[in-house]
């Protein structure tokens, strides 16, 4: 079975069974969810109505009438107050030390809708999926449910999981090897042609290892050349986008297994690796970049602008420097499904070993792929705004939040220049004219 897997991932070919499996699975989660409904209106009809449910209630009413800002704050334009009038007006006098109460209540309502650290936790679910991420307990509601539970368990980590553990090892060994090997050859048009058709079959493969399910959409619109950008969930997106056409990477050059990858692969196609000292050199990057994207021979060249994973839901700021060395990009919108399985990689949590576990551990990994018609940087347009034009496309088609704040937020603190924005708006807003 391992071995048909394996043929029939390197041909592109399937017999629809990953597709039957999603359907079934849907049934089942629709199946659990009914369970859950009727144990959770079961749960309100033997409630007796009192006092103690009326105060939950008005306390819930009061917590969703405060995060009706008043005030919002953008990463560009500082604090941004709807009712400018209204509000600037009733401030313009000397100031009092209660003026601070308005921003402190302000403040607060920020906290509780976070924009941003709310983009790097696991994303919620609508219904539960029969894993153990935010389940509740939903699993001993129900005698039948907590059986179909325990029979998922031991389906995911007894079957499906040593399953693809060895296609995603035959993957790996198979891209190494036939990569390696293709280094020796002279540069050639048969050297391209056969690194493309083991690209493509080396990644279907490790697509295989995730039981993935993927709907490419608009493939006439597929990069042959220069740069392609695509919003980042996870390392899987590499997979995800190399099953159906090939790319050169850039990145930081690793140690140990993945720099051998990286190496083997490099003999291959002309990807770019960077050591840490050159990193830092933005002009040495830009200038290996400019090369390659003029070199109309090489493969598009592959990046996520964001810089960071983000957990399936947004958009966040895409940073200039690719958008700086191309003037025409092919944006992808890349959409996992979360019903089956959580794509997103919170690198402060786990590492990658563990993340790939995880998803070779869930049910699937199902999602969607929208090619975008190539975006050329118009007269007089900036890297930064061109940047967020193609962002701005790419959460639209996706159906992602369109975010204007750094990714990078997460691990560093905010830019001085960012706390000075809201201090300066501020300042004006109570200065009398």
């Amino acid at each position: 079975m391992r071995k048909e897997s394996s043929l029939l991932a390197s041909l592109g070919k399937s017999l629809g069974v990953r597709k039957r499996y999603v359907k079934l699975l849907l049934k089942i989660f629709q199946f659990g969810k009914v369970k859950i409904e009727l144990h959770e209106k079961k749960q309100q009809a033997d409630e007796e109505d009192s006092d103690l449910e009326d105060t939950v209630r008005l306390c819930e009413d009061k917590a969703s009438h405060l995060i009706e800002r008043d005030i919002a704050l953008s990463a560009t334009a500082g604090i941004k107050i709807p009712d400018v009038e209204t509000i600037s007006e009733s401030l313009k006098h000397e100031f009092h030390l209660t003026d601070i109460m308005y921003f402190t209540k302000c403040g607060v309502e920020a906290i509780i809708e976070d924009d941003v650290t709310s983009r790097f936790t696991a994303e919620e679910l609508q219904s539960w999926n029969l894993l153990t991420r935010n389940n509740d307990g939903y699993h001993f509601i129900s005698v039948r449910l907590t059986i179909l539970y325990f029979v998922g368990l031991i389906i995911r980590y007894c079957m499906l999981f040593p399953f693809r553990l060895v296609l995603a090892v035959i993957g790996t060994c198979w891209l190494i090897l036939t990569t390696a090997i293709i280094g020796y050859l002279p540069n050639s048009l048969f050297k391209k042609l056969l690194n493309q058709y083991v690209s493509l079959m080396s990644h279907r493969i490790l697509s295989r290892a995730f039981s993935a399910t993927i709907v490419y959409h608009n493939r006439e619109n597929r990069a042959k050349n220069g740069i392609c950008v695509a919003n980042h969930t996870s390392p899987i997106d590499v997979i995800i986008l190399s099953c159906d056409n090939c790319y050169s990477m850039v990145g930081q050059a690793q140690g140990g297994f993945m720099g051998i990858m990286q190496r083997a692969m490099a003999r291959a196609n002309a990807h770019i690796w960077f050591e840490r000292s050159e990193s830092k050199d933005r002009e040495a990057v830009a200038r290996r970049l400019k090369e390659h994207v003029d070199d109309e021979n090489k493969l598009p060249i592959l990046i996520f602008p964001e810089g960071t994973c983000i957990n399936n839901t947004s958009v966040m700021m895409f940073k200039k420097g690719s958008f700086e060395v191309g003037r025409t990009i092919y944006p992808v919108a890349i959409k996992y499904d979360s019903r089956f399985g959580d794509a997103f990689w919170n690198s402060s949590k786990a590492n990658l070993l563990r993340h790939l576990s995880d998803i070779m551990s869930s049910w699937a990994l199902v999602c969607d792929v929208w090619y975008l018609p190539s975006m050329t940087k118009m007269d007089g347009e900036d890297a930064v705004s061109f940047a967020n034009r193609v962002k701005a496309e790419i959460a639209r088609k996706g159906g992602l939040v369109d975010l204007e704040w750094d990714g990078q937020l997460k691990r560093t603190q905010a830019k001085e220049s960012l706390r000075r924005k809201p201090q300066e708006q501020y300042s004006k807003t109570i200065k009398i004219d």
